[in-house]
């Protein structure tokens, strides 16, 4: 104690032992929130109650926050599937399932960092996050082998996949549910997955959607088809308005003709995925001649979007925290009515199961197809789509057409 502090009556302030940890979980929160590249020093300083210079006594720049941040969700991931030696097939797998479902639930606003900014990772770090998921993926897959010895190995580590992606997509919204009962949920669902049969596709080349005719297609029609192929490749903030122009043959002058800034053709792309989404939505409640079936035909026509037009979900699903303020609210109130069509649907077909428990379940579905498409789609042949689509079936706990 200093000689100002004995007599003013103070008491020196300790720096708390997990600071850096704060510092950690506060700047995954914001990356998580409003994206990586939208997020600045002293937004996270800030939520931790210090300031900005302070942060860099523990990091030295955003980045390693974002690597450090990753490595540490990726440990606990680790720890939530590490073998209890001795353990039966089923009983290890219920622990895992246990233990996966309460780290998402803990690690809720968090859990995106592997969806969303895992791609502006450095290779090094990427490589290494990758290696822990295939760690974690064979980790389910091996005793679910033992327990199902009809399982091809590739066949289980795919439901390995859906029972992660059914984890994670917990992060994907902010619907409310008690910690409790969100764990039931997903335990319950996992179960099902885990269960689920899966009907080896043949194996031949994934279907790919023919290539268009570049002479048939508008100025703008060409100039938004490159601007997604490029946001999907290299995400939104890696591709310049230049990057955009030589692809599609555009003059940068003529290009802002059609788009006057690199948000607002975002925009465009957003817009046109909601449109699509919302078509296929409304073809397929149109055409239901049941429940059962609506949900059903629900679940075919989103895997057939995501399959067919991977770019534009994936972008759709990824870049929203980019999209200017007016067009963001409206779009983001655009894709929750896709979402509680389906929660509607289902309480309609399930009726005892309360709203938010079909509401964790549709987010559940939709984010497995989402990630399923992106991950395994040309690397299984031809049908995988359908597998998918049976296996969000089997999730929501309704039989496939």
């Amino acid at each position: 104690m200093t000689a100002r502090q004995a007599l003013d009556g103070t008491t020196p302030v300790k720096r708390p032992k997990d600071r850096k940890a704060q510092i950690a979980l506060a700047a995954a929160e914001l990356f998580c929130e409003r994206g990586y590249h939208g997020v600045g020093i002293d937004e996270i300083a800030g939520r931790v109650g210090i300031s900005g210079p302070a942060v860099y006594r523990h990091f030295p720049n955003k980045y390693a926050m974002l690597s450090h941040a990753t490595r540490e969700l990726s440990d606990a991931v680790l720890a939530a599937t590490a073998a209890t030696p001795g353990q039966p097939p089923r009983e290890r797998l219920d622990q895992m399932l246990v233990e996966l479902a309460r780290l998402g639930v803990q690690r809720r606003r968090v859990g995106g960092l592997y969806q969303w900014e895992l791609r502006y990772l450095e290779a090094d770090d990427r490589d290494r996050l990758l290696a822990d998921a295939r760690t974690v993926i064979n980790r389910i897959a091996q005793p679910l082998r033992s327990e199902r010895p009809d399982l091809a190995p590739r066949d289980a580590r795919l439901l390995a996949r859906a029972v992660l992606s059914l984890i994670g997509s917990l992060s994907t919204h902010r619907a409310a549910i008690a910690p409790g009962r969100a764990q039931e949920l997903l335990r319950d669902a996992g179960w099902r997955l885990l269960r689920a049969t899966v009907t080896q596709p043949v194996r031949t080349a994934a279907r790919r959607p023919a290539p268009a005719d570049p002479g048939l297609r508008s100025r703008r029609e060409t100039i938004m088809a490159e601007a997604l192929r490029l946001f999907h490749q290299h995400g939104y903030h890696a591709v310049t308005m230049e990057d955009i122009a030589a692809a599609s043959g555009t003059r940068a002058s003529s290009l802002y003709r059609h788009f006057p800034s690199k948000s607002e053709l975002l925009a465009a792309v957003y817009y046109r995925a909601a449109d699509r989404v919302a078509a296929a939505t409304a073809t397929a409640l149109g055409t239901a001649a049941s429940h059962e079936d609506a949900l059903a035909r629900l679940v075919d026509s989103y895997v057939e979007m995501v399959f067919g037009q991977s770019d534009l979900i994936t972008v759709y699903q990824n870049e929203n925290t980019n999209l200017p303020d007016k067009d963001r609210h409206e779009l983001r109130r655009a894709q929750r009515a896709h979402v509680e069509e389906w929660v509607r649907v289902l309480n309609l077909r399930r009726p005892a199961m309360s709203t938010a428990d079909c509401r964790v379940l549709a987010h559940g579905a939709l984010n497995l197809i989402v990630d399923l498409g992106n991950s395994v789609a040309f690397d299984r042949g031809a049908g995988i789509d359908r597998v998918v689509a049976g296996l969000a079936h089997d999730l929501l706990d309704v039989p496939a057409r």
